[in-house]
């Protein structure tokens, strides 16, 4: 467990003394029954104070460890794993970006929101000086707070991937798995003629970039019910009264990798443009935490007229990235998100570009339903293939900062078929067939995915089964967990090659086979062959990312199916003396004291990923996470919402686990704007410090 060291007597003294800013007893946080707090005030800074304050009383670890990252010190906290967060921060600059264009990037009245909500963070370490994991941590400033949006939503976009490649000596394209699904329907689809939206986003059940749940309501009219990461100063998905919103990662071109053409004799000398320039040496230094040791850690990089540059046994390799550039903007444009009021506005919201990449969907009360897959596309030479690596020797390779505008951006609003969708699949699947864009209309140097995954194809089998669909019929889509038949993965193409063994070719797998040709492909909890087709994708997964092919396009080699079929008899005999395991048995949904069987498998609808227990059993660890269903309707707004855990991280708390019967149950528990019910269903209403 983490020592936690007390935050400096002076920084309490100097807060205690001087405190006066954001008056609390104007800010009001109503606990529901669930422990979700619903936060009140005159301005929208007072409420970001709240939120700041509700937030560190449910999950401070969360957000000090995405703030440790930007102040170099997570490596002390976390040991090795927290190191990689410290360098990659350092790296891409967050500091130095966030400092130089805090005050020309951001409006002032967005400032001051950001500053309460620094405001809240500090006052509640000052007050819960045990639960400060390091002493060099606070005061923190907006600044940090910004720093870390950068950090984590360039993780978003990607940009990991290329210095992971570097480092790897593998300059290959590929993608690690994605989740999240989008869905929204208006009344040219909906049996009641209302508007139907699907927040419904797949995220690490746990940690800094686990779902938050909050609902705020200022005077200046900031009012929204919805959810984000640690240490968000607004709400990232969710709905107002007017409109509602969720993103899906997308995985389109957004960063560049250059090979460098380094001088033959003269060190740290590359060739651009016919002349040799030198690159920029950078040390990184930091300690990071071994048992009851801090080991120094110290990595050297470097900037060319490209960007951040790394060495390995293969060269020099330098690596450009829009996102890098744009995310301080992130925190307002999901401001101005927050307090749109019509589609007019939102899509206002959305030329800040300050989101660089994830998908967006959309609906509101006014019967407006839209997609958009959103990024930060600089132009490009499109003399090259820029998913691949770039020559590093000219200025035709080395895009400005300058973007494509959002209007340029494959987008849909109100297609006549009703509905919008995604499911990080590729943007030209997004409604009706007839209705789709067309890949070729949008610049090749975007480099937008073009691929399906088993959820758009699955959803679009479903909903073409219905002219209309109620609402329990959207949320039985919503929650479907079904693998498709024909069974199709990107990275297996062949995988329902697995159903076709010949038995008498492998006798010793055939009561596997058996199992798995009567499953209805279903992933429910009391489903065996769930179990075994979990258990070969997980194999077969591993297998893929040994050797490099996780998301290439591939044809899985027969040895290889037969290999994963043994593997999964295998273990399941080990561990639990039988094959014939219902999914629930193995799948579970665990924190404390609680176990529960859990449905759902990668790539379903219903999605859930596990990892693997020292007994043999998998423990959910991302997937289905925060789940918002709305209806906009004639008289108002219906919704209905759900988080994997409860609205509390903090152990102890009656608010730990005690939602997690409804999420494994597909359950919802009721939202609602009306500060009436609110207050006369409380569990607790009071005034943060």
């Amino acid at each position: 467990m983490q020592k936690v060291i007390p935050i400096t007597s002076f920084f309490v003294f100097l807060y205690l003394f001087s405190y006066s800013q954001t008056k609390v007893d104007n800010i009001t946080i109503v606990r529901d029954s669930y422990g979700v707090p619903h936060i009140y005030a005159p301005t929208d800074a007072e409420v970001a104070y709240g939120l700041a304050w509700a937030s560190a009383e449910d999950d401070f670890k969360s957000i000090q460890e995405n703030l440790l990252a930007v102040r170099g010190l997570l490596g002390e906290v976390n040991g090795a794993d927290g190191a990689i967060l410290d360098f990659f921060a350092y790296a891409i600059k967050a500091d130095e970006y966030v400092n130089s264009n805090y005050e020309k990037d951001l409006s002032p009245e967005f400032r001051k929101v950001a500053e309460g909500y620094t405001e809240g963070l500090n006052r509640y370490a000052v007050l819960h000086p045990e639960e400060v994991l390091h002493k060099d941590l606070f005061p923190i400033t907006a600044q940090d707070l910004l720093e870390s949006y950068v950090l984590n939503l360039t993780f978003l976009s990607g940009v990991h991937l290329d210095i992971i490649k570097i480092f790897n000596q593998n300059i290959a394209r590929y993608e690690l798995p994605r989740g999240s699904n989008g869905i929204a329907l208006n009344s040219q689809k909906t049996a009641d003629g209302n508007v139907y939206l699907a927040v419904n986003s797949h995220q690490p059940l746990e940690g800094p970039l686990a779902w938050y749940e909050a609902h705020v309501e200022s005077e200046e009219g900031w009012q929204m019910i919805g959810a984000n990461f640690a240490g968000g100063m607004t709400l990232f998905v969710g709905s107002t009264p007017n409109l509602g919103w969720t993103h899906t990662v997308n995985s389109p071109d957004l960063s560049d990798v250059y090979r460098l053409e380094m001088h033959p004799t003269e060190k740290l000398q590359y060739q651009f443009d016919g002349n040799w320039e030198m690159l920029t040496p950078r040390k990184f230094k930091a300690k990071v935490k071994l048992g009851p040791f801090k080991i120094p850690f110290r990595r050297k990089i470097y900037d060319s007229q490209y960007g951040l540059t790394f060495k390995n046994k293969d060269g020099y390799y330098s690596i450009r990235f829009p996102a890098g550039v744009t995310t301080l903007k992130s925190a307002e444009q999901w401001y101005r998100m927050n307090k749109a009021t019509n589609f007019e506005e939102f899509r206002k919201a959305l030329d800040v570009q300050g989101i660089a990449s994830t998908n967006i969907i959309y609906a509101d009360k006014e019967d407006n339903i839209f997609y958009i897959g959103n990024g930060n596309f600089p132009y490009r030479n499109p003399k090259y293939n820029w998913k691949k690596v770039l020559p590093g020797n000219t200025s035709e390779t080395l895009w400005e900062n300058k973007y494509y505008p959002v209007d340029s951006l494959p987008q849909l609003l109100n297609p006549t078929s009703g509905y919008v969708f995604n499911t990080n699949n590729m943007p030209f699947n997004a409604t009706a067939p007839h209705e789709n864009l067309d890949s070729n209309a949008t610049n090749k140097t975007m480099g937008y995915q073009t691929v399906d995954n088993n959820r758009s194809l699955r959803f679009q089998e479903l909903i073409a089964q219905y002219d209309k669909v109620n609402y329990d019929e959207f949320k039985k889509i919503k929650y479907d967990d079904a693998w498709k038949s024909p069974a199709y993965s990107f990275s297996m193409s062949n995988i329902e090659d697995l159903f076709k063994l010949d038995k008498t070719k492998y006798p010793h797998l055939a009561p596997m086979l058996n199992i798995l040709n009567d499953w209805d492909r279903t992933t429910g909890i009391d489903s065996e062959g769930a179990t075994i087709f979990v258990l070969c994708i997980r194999f077969l997964n591993e297998r893929l990312d040994k050797e490099g092919r996780t998301k290439e396009i591939n044809v899985l080699k027969e040895e290889e199916l037969v290999t994963a079929l043994e593997k999964a008899q295998k273990h399941l005999k080990k561990h639990f003396k039988t094959i014939n395991v219902p999914l629930g048995d193995m799948q579970r949904h665990t924190r404390g004291e609680i176990s529960l069987p859990v449905p759902g498998a990668p790539d379903v609808l219903a999605a859930m990923y596990a990892a693997p227990d020292k007994k043999g059993k998998f423990r959910a660890i991302a997937g289905e996470s925060y789940i918002q269903l709305v209806q906009f309707t004639k008289d108002g707004i219906i919704i209905e919402s759900v988080n994997t855990y409860g609205a509390s991280a903090k152990e102890g708390s009656p608010h730990y686990t005690d939602q997690m019967e409804l999420f494994v149950k597909r359950k919802t528990k009721k939202m609602t704007f009306d500060k009436d019910e609110i207050m006369k269903n409380a569990e607790r209403i009071y005034h943060p410090k």
